[in-house]
């Protein structure tokens, strides 16, 4: 009887480990998720600063010829 119990014990002990390495991987997901949210919107402000400075160059590059 003891092993059953013993063995009942560690299989809700490894259950418990597991259920605590899900969350943390969930908090570290939901973590990398807002990341590349924000280097996203950061490469898309780049991008349109880019864009207003390439226009604003080739209008330059117009008025001086």
């Amino acid at each position: 009887m003891f092993w059953a119990m013993l063995a009942i014990a560690a299989g809700f002990l490894g259950l418990a480990v597991l259920g605590v390495m899900a969350i943390k991987v969930f908090v570290e997901a939901e973590r990398l998720g807002r990341q590349v949210s924000e280097t996203t919107r950061r490469i898309n402000q780049a991008a349109e600063d880019l864009e207003k400075a390439a226009a604003g160059a080739a209008r330059a590059g117009r008025e001086a010829v």
